[in-house]
């Protein structure tokens, strides 16, 4: 609560995980039993196996995780 920024605040979690992974936690948490199946070749994630999104070095970083979300 401030003044606008006129810009962008990039906020991101302490966490690091792979697209893939964050499916599994959600389906897991959700109790839901479908596999989540990687495919190393589709799509722009699979450029590089293990590929992230990251935040940039100026993001405020978050002391919650994604699991606790979900819980």
């Amino acid at each position: 609560m401030g003044e606008p920024l006129n810009g962008v605040l990039d906020i991101a979690g302490p966490d690091v995980l792979p697209l893939d992974e964050l499916g599994r936690i959600t389906l897991g948490a959700k109790g839901d039993g479908r596999r989540v199946v990687t495919d190393d070749g589709a799509g722009m994630f699979a450029a590089v196996r293990g590929d992230v999104l990251t935040a940039p070095a100026n993001a405020r970083i978050a002391t919650t995780r994604y699991r606790d979300w979900l819980s």
